[in-house]
């Protein structure tokens, strides 16, 4: 018997197709879960996970979060996939999306890094005098930021993918609705920046008198 997370070796039979994988857990310590398994039939069969339809013993596995041993999935065991790969055109789609994404994540990363510094300004760790040149700084790195998400959305935007796209058109949607959740994060923080700035100012100007 496997230790528990183990990676686990099953078959998976695709029309006149098999593969042979091997699904290991995404997560340190944890089993591998039938989303892990999903994943990997996406990578080696072409059949995006929300559109495998997976048959063990005559059953559905539905449970994505499910550990395989819970679903009674063991090793050396023979799993059926039905479903529909994507069309060369649409798998273009899909790159162009994919690359997009990257850049939602680089942003998202400049986003954090200007959260962190306000913070430290916030808590204090910065000298008094320092201050007021680093929130301009950070109000401008902000600006740019949002600038480039909405740059990003105007790009996802201007993609129009056939009805049939059935894939492209379920991580189009996901992919806006991130970058939605980044330009609020934006805002919030620009309008902090901008508070604290005041406050700043309001105090400079109380010691000037």
């Amino acid at each position: 018997m496997a230790a528990p997370g183990a990676p686990v070796t099953v078959t998976v039979t695709y029309s006149n197709e098999k593969h042979s994988i091997q699904v290991a857990s995404q997560q340190e310590d944890g089993e591998p879960t039938l989303q892990d398994m999903a994943v990997l039939i996406e990578q080696v069969t072409g059949v995006p996970v929300p559109f495998q339809k997976l048959i063990y013993k005559g059953k559905s596995l539905k449970e994505l979060e499910q550990p395989l041993s819970a679903l009674g999935v063991k090793n050396g065991c023979k799993v059926m996939l039905i479903g529909k790969r994507n069309s060369p055109e649409e798998e273009a789609e899909l790159k162009k999306l994919k690359d997009l994404e990257k850049s939602v994540e680089q942003i998202a990363n400049k986003l954090e890094e200007v959260n962190k510094e306000f913070t430290s300004i916030q808590k204090g760790f910065l000298a008094k005098d320092l201050q007021a040149e680093a929130l301009k700084q950070l109000d401008k790195r902000i600006k740019g930021t949002a600038e480039q998400f909405m740059k990003i959305l105007e790009q996802i935007d201007a993609i129009n993918l056939p009805e049939n796209f059935s894939d492209c058109k379920l991580k189009k949607k996901g992919l806006v609705k991130r970058v939605q959740v980044f330009l609020a994060q934006c805002d919030t923080i620009e309008g902090n920046i901008g508070q604290e700035m005041d406050k700043l100012q309001s105090k400079n100007l109380a010691l000037a008198e």
